[in-house]
């Protein structure tokens, strides 16, 4: 079977490349792969692929906001192109998309039912990718997930780990709480889902939820430290976009399927026991 992996690159797509191991891994990524460029399609087209995961994304949220029109055209445009060479080629596609569709004003976890409203322009960039998906004629499935680390590029538990080697204590927000996602676990549910015949919108991210702060004391008490971690509002934070306070994903159609995934504590220690907290290089 041939899998074309968009953002191949990526920490996402890094271990989706190594745990698909046994298929015919096609990798795209930039330079050579520029979702901005409507060349892709006929790159797709030519790699005939069965399979295509889109990972590859702008993912800058702050970023996003300072330069909406690249999050669009990476996020918007460059998934409609992905989506039409997707049905042209008749590829089961699987869109990764992001729990920042979401406005936070919930208080209970979301359902794919619920209709977003993205506050940032991150969030509605990646919803307006969804609509071209879904609205492609392509066998496409939308996977939103949420607050996203793994051993490839940066990430939150990374940033944390090198902090607190460093500082004498960290501040971390404590009124935004989400699901964090271990990239192995995704990927490992991404293959199942793709093997399955499922369409729409599912959303996947490890069991549980939890603060920014909660996440930051859980990753410092892995390392084995006793640093101090002070709670602060995400107002004190002075981030550039708006972020939802509330983004929990409910998994219970993700469950139906029979896919269950690993509780956020337990894959976050499996992490941080595989990482080298002594080095610079995390």
């Amino acid at each position: 079977m041939r899998v074309l992996i968009t953002g191949s690159g990526g920490q996402l797509g890094s271990d989706l490349c190594r745990m698909l191991g046994n298929e015919t891994v096609i990798r795209q990524d930039l330079p050579e792969f520029d979702l901005t460029q409507p060349a892709i399609e006929a790159q797709i087209e030519k790699a005939r692929p069965d399979i295509i995961i889109h990972a590859g994304a702008y993912t800058d949220v702050d970023g996003s906001e300072r330069n909406p029109d690249m999050a669009m055209a990476v996020n918007r445009d460059g998934t409609a192109r992905v989506a039409r060479a997707a049905a042209q080629v008749g590829a089961r596609l699987i869109y990764v998309s992001t729990d920042y569709v979401f406005d936070g004003t919930a208080t209970v976890p979301y359902t794919e039912q619920v209709v977003p409203n993205p506050i940032n322009a991150y969030g509605m960039s990646k919803w307006l990718g969804e609509q071209a998906v879904l609205a492609s004629g392509a066998d496409a499935l939308v996977v939103r997930t949420a607050w996203l680390y793994g051993h490839y590029g940066k990430n939150f538990v990374k940033s944390i780990m090198r902090a607190a080697r460093r500082e004498p204590g960290l501040s971390v927000v404590s009124d935004q709480r989400g699901c964090p996602t271990f990239a192995e676990d995704l990927a490992s549910a991404l293959i199942a889902l793709m093997m399955m015949k499922v369409g729409g919108v599912i959303h996947v991210t490890n069991r549980g939820a939890c603060t920014w702060h909660e996440f930051a004391v859980a990753i410092v008490r892995e390392m084995g430290l006793t640093l101090p971690v002070a709670s602060i509002s995400t107002e004190e934070a002075g981030r550039l976009a708006k972020r939802p306070r509330f983004s929990v994903l409910n998994q219970d159609r993700l469950v139906s399927l029979g896919v269950q995934m690993p509780e956020w504590r337990r894959s976050l220690a499996q992490f941080v026991r595989a990482a080298d907290v002594s080095s610079d290089s995390v």
